[in-house]
């Protein structure tokens, strides 16, 4: 539930959000999802966080971050740790969380709503937060995937449930084949569809 003259803040948790979009199959279009909930309330911010591997100028993220700073996002980046797993695979890992936390209750005495884009358990406290200072907060992930990438006491906690696969038409890319022959202007360019994974979906 969304009112007109309410002030809105956005939260993406970048790589959580790209693994829900890429487990019910499609591609998040950033100018179209900031576009959408402009039209629900007044947009004050739209957050979004991510970790960067350092020294790594041909990352695959690194088109869509210089197109979310150009295009009324607001970035928050730090390194990202690099390392090998076990089984001799590179991993990268990069925990946002804290940021993310930090930045919203600071927020939470110019809005009258946060809206999260994760799926991650671990940010119940923080929802418990908001609403004790009076903010409402939505979370927006999924429960249509194979496995649902939102954790159950998250959703629970949560004042309103956005189902993410609701949004495809709505803020979704169009198929990978068609983007490449016919672009539309004024969105990302196509590589900016990549996110490193850096966390479990749900936590």
């Amino acid at each position: 539930m969304f009112y007109r003259d309410e002030r809105l803040a956005l939260f993406i948790d970048g790589s959580n959000l790209y693994a829900t979009a890429k487990a019910l199959g499609f591609d998040i279009d950033y100018k179209l999802l900031r576009q959408e909930f402009m039209r629900r309330g007044k947009l004050l911010r739209a957050f979004y966080y991510t970790a960067l591997l350092e020294n790594d100028e041909y990352s695959p993220i690194r088109p869509l971050v210089d197109w979310l700073q150009y295009n009324g996002f607001t970035l928050v980046t730090k390194p990202a740790k690099e390392f090998t797993d076990a089984q001799g695979r590179r991993k990268v890992k990069g925990n946002m969380d804290i940021d993310l936390a930090v930045d919203a209750m600071e927020i939470s005495d110019h809005v009258d709503h946060v809206v999260l884009f994760t799926g991650d358990g671990d940010f119940r406290p923080l929802v418990q937060g908001l609403q004790r200072r009076g903010t409402r907060v939505s979370v927006c992930s999924t429960i249509r995937s194979q496995q649902p990438m939102i954790a159950d006491d998250l959703r629970r906690q949560a004042d309103n449930f956005i189902e993410l696969d609701d949004l495809r038409d709505v803020l979704g890319r169009p198929p990978r084949d068609a983007a490449a022959a016919a672009p539309r202007e004024g969105t990302q360019p196509a590589a900016a569809r990549t996110q490193p994974p850096s966390s479990s979906a749900a936590g």
